[in-house]
């Protein structure tokens, strides 16, 4: 079963400063992670209630627990979070793990 790893990045006072180092630097380096399947970024269109308010939201799709655990012990994840500290993304962000919620062939009880 595969588990996610998510980013949720708060509105920075330079949005375009922000993802120009984002995409330029932080996302090459993440893609770098061993055992990563699927690195999806979102652009929050339109923020509707509640707080914070959110630019960009990262998943980080690995195949399984297991996986994501070697990830995160690797060098190239070491690297991007230096440079997550670097421009002072750690002030920006929100981070966890979740996994789908459902049966392993991504249907619902329901379906």
């Amino acid at each position: 079963m595969t588990v996610s790893y998510f980013a949720l990045y708060r509105t920075p006072d330079d949005p375009a400063e922000f993802e120009r180092h984002y995409f330029g630097t932080h996302v090459p380096l993440v893609e770098k992670t061993p055992g990563l399947v699927e690195n999806r970024v979102h652009r929050v269109l339109r923020h509707v209630v509640g707080s914070p308010s959110y630019h960009l939201i990262a998943e980080l799709v690995f195949e399984s627990p297991e996986a994501m655990k070697a990830a995160f012990a690797s060098e190239e994840w070491k690297a991007s979070g230096a440079d997550l500290q670097s421009w002072g993304g750690l002030d920006l962000v929100t981070m966890f793990s979740a996994e789908p919620h459902g049966p392993a062939d991504g249907t619902t009880a329901s379906q």
